[in-house]
């Protein structure tokens, strides 16, 4: 937590540490906007990572080797530091460019538990008035390394969706052909859902 209170210092930036739970700390950083009445966007990452087994790496893992490509292996550095860092140069970029505020607020939080459910730290801090009071209108959260100056941007992951189908109708029997029953209706209706979902995935 220190090493990136040294980088918001260096940026300019507001930086907080926050506990819900003691041991489990959030770093918040706060670029202030001109009109800090409007919703903020929070640029969210995790500091924790994966164990390590060192037999699967062919460096150190916690060496962070650079090859001749430039390309970086250490623990973590995929998931997700690579992105934690990314906002942080953005923003450094921005102010290069002689940008020293945005209209809105941009938060960034650094999160200790994405990678053991979020319950220890991060899941209470979004119940919290802490979060609440940061404003957030918009949040950009794990997303893919990118080798390049492209940035995938993803709207949902793995999300159920929940359908309920109510039918009803004369009730049926093996030996009688009955029309318009409720079971009838409901594989009528679900013959009709899967094949616009099969036609979906091949557009």
């Amino acid at each position: 937590m220190e090493f990136l209170r040294s980088i918001c210092t260096e940026l300019n930036l507001e930086f907080e540490v926050f506990e819900m739970v003691a041991g489990h700390p959030i770093g918040i950083a706060r670029w202030n906007g001109t009109d800090p009445s409007l919703p903020s966007i929070l640029l969210n990452s995790h500091t924790d990572v994966v164990p390590v087994d060192e037999s699967l790496w062919h460096t150190d893992p916690f060496a962070a080797e650079m090859d001749e490509a430039g390309n970086i292996y250490a623990r973590g550095t995929q998931d997700m530091k690579c992105v934690t860092i990314q906002y942080l140069e953005a923003i450094r970029r921005l102010k290069q460019l002689g940008v020293e505020q945005l209209k809105r607020n941009i938060i960034l939080t650094f999160v200790p538990d994405e990678e053991i459910g979020s319950k220890q730290a991060f899941e209470l801090f979004i119940d919290s008035e802490k979060f609440r009071s940061l404003n957030a209108g918009v949040a950009l959260d794990e997303g893919l390394a990118s080798p390049d100056e492209s940035f995938s941007v993803f709207f949902g992951e793995r999300l159920p969706w929940w359908v309920n189908i109510r039918a009803t109708g004369p009730t049926g029997h093996g030996s009688r052909f009955i029309e318009k029953t409720a079971v009838e209706k409901i594989v009528w209706q679900l013959d009709i859902s899967l094949a616009n979902f099969a036609d979906a995935l091949l557009l």
